[in-house]
């Protein structure tokens, strides 16, 4: 038996071998919940703490998602708030910044913390608070009050401490298979350089799947999708991860030239081939060559264009406009469509054959109604690349921001939200505002009047465009070239705006 002055420090190493068991305990849980949940409840009742809260998350997420991963011990609703809103400034903020633990007896008059207003409104006095983690924290560890008289011991923070530290790889560990869990696209990530895809949704993994199936594969791709919802990203991250990536990409928009300098636009022509070639012009075919070519909007090639890709499939050999001699192309086909071919095929717009020939492994884009969950991600890389490219300092979004968006419309998908927030991140500059508040992301909503009749020009313009549009259609029957020669637009641009107007046909 210890004699009686050897007692304290033998109660001391008893309570320390006692935690150690504990946190060993710890090891069995395969769920990060009830892993937190008994983990507070163990250092609560180790230092006779009053009150207390543990938070763990990703250190690479945003401040407002940072308490998906959180647990509190006799704390109300209000009070969880307090001690959440305390994160980014105050007590726990200087624990996170300097890595250390913060204990004050009294925080309500402790200099360091007196100033801080949520300290003063809850009369905060004994606290006790402990990043948790070893180099980088992914956590931490917040104690308040005490059923002891006077402040948390130096036993108290002892134990604290090596609770935050054992805590930290079992948390990792259940943290990491969490993620892994909620973002189908991690394994992915891992493998793939997906640089300008963004997003971790299940719909969005399902095409990083097809991305990691045909990348490697030297077949021809179709992509398909609504406008707007990032078929040139993919097309580029096939080719960047394809055997094809130190060759060329080259991107060609169908409907961006005229039908009849397409075909010398794609193959090239042989000089006095058309009156505005005086010499040999080497096409996008040739320019490709040992890469991959993009081919956007394919339901705009000519029919006769449609013939000559056609062989380029089939025999990976072409003839420039003007020459009799055929030339052999080293080139990956990448394919990109909002239009449904098989509608194009049945009105003989477009060639069954080279739709077959297309659609080996045909990948389909989801709208972002279709991926709604990717939309607060999407929204912080556009602010962040906004900022980049306009050199403000950085301009994160509001909380509130990132809500709103994520319950908006985006008719343009992708497209349109990256549009709305670069508009947001400069209403907010010019404002001076270090953050993008609703009001700047939906400024037409925001300054609308409480008279209905008080509509915007954008807005009574888009109104005059639906109703135009929806006439056309139904006094064609929904022929969509006779409506684009009515309304002398292109094809694309129909369906472009039918898609924007959410217009459907009566079955």
């Amino acid at each position: 038996m210890p004699s009686a002055a050897e007692q304290p420090s033998y109660e001391a190493l008893r309570s320390e071998r006692d935690l150690y068991r504990r946190l060993l305990d710890l090891g069995a849980h395969r769920e990060l919940s009830a892993l937190l949940r008994d983990a507070l409840a163990l250092i609560v009742e180790i230092t006779g703490a009053r009150l207390g809260y543990l938070e763990l998350h990703d250190p690479e997420d945003a401040p407002e998602d940072r308490s998906r991963w959180s647990i509190a011990h006799d704390l109300s609703g209000t009070e969880i708030e307090r001690v959440r809103t305390a994160i980014s400034r105050g007590i726990i903020a200087q624990a996170l910044a300097s890595g250390e633990t913060v204990i004050t007896p009294a925080a309500m008059v402790d200099p360091r913390f007196s100033a801080f207003t949520s300290v003063r409104e809850a009369q905060i006095e004994k606290v006790l608070c402990a990043p948790v983690g070893i180099d980088v924290p992914i956590g931490v560890l917040y104690l308040q009050g005490s059923t002891a008289d006077g402040s948390f011991s130096d036993v108290d923070r002892e134990h604290a401490e090596i609770f935050a530290r054992h805590l930290a790889p079992l948390a990792d560990r259940l943290l990491a298979r969490s993620e892994e869990r909620n973002d189908p696209t991690r394994t992915f990530r891992k493998t793939l350089r997906l640089d300008g895809v963004v997003g971790h949704s299940v719909a969005l993994s399902e095409v990083l799947r097809n991305i990691a199936l045909v990348a490697p594969l030297d077949v021809d791709v179709l992509l398909t999708g609504e406008t707007g919802t990032g078929k040139s990203e993919v097309a580029r991250a096939i080719h960047t991860n394809s055997a094809r990536s130190a060759g060329p990409f080259v991107d060609v928009n169908c409907a961006a030239l005229p039908d009849e300098l397409l075909e010398s636009e794609l193959f090239g022509a042989m000089p006095g081939a058309h009156s505005t070639a005086a010499r040999r012009i080497p096409g996008k075919v040739a320019a490709a060559e040992g890469g991959s070519l993009l081919l956007d909007e394919i339901s705009e090639l000519p029919i006769g264009c449609q013939a000559k890709l056609l062989q380029l499939l089939h025999s990976r050999q072409y003839y420039p406009l003007g020459s009799a001699q055929p030339v052999r192309a080293d080139v990956r086909i990448l394919a990109a469509t909002n239009v449904d071919l098989r509608f194009a095929v049945s009105e003989r717009r477009f060639r069954e054959d080279l739709l077959y020939r297309l659609e080996v492994l045909p990948i389909r884009m989801p709208s972002l109604a279709q991926r709604r969950d990717d939309i607060p991600v999407l929204a912080r890389h556009f602010a962040t690349h906004a900022c980049e490219r306009h050199k403000f300092s950085s301009i994160g979004l509001a909380g509130s921001a990132v809500r709103a968006a994520q319950a908006a419309e985006w008719p343009g998908n992708v497209r349109q939200l990256a549009h709305a927030v670069e508009a947001a991140v400069i209403r907010a500059a010019g404002e001076n505002s270090p953050t993008v508040q609703t009001a700047h992301l939906f400024p037409d909503q925001s300054n609308r009047t409480s008279a209905p009749e008080a509509a915007t020009f954008q807005l009574a313009t888009r109104q005059f465009q639906a109703e135009l549009l929806r006439g056309a259609l139904a006094e064609s029957n929904w022929n969509i070239a006779e409506v684009a020669r009515r309304l002398d637009i292109t094809r694309s641009h129909v369906y472009n705006l039918i898609h924007a107007f959410c217009l459907a046909r009566d079955t």
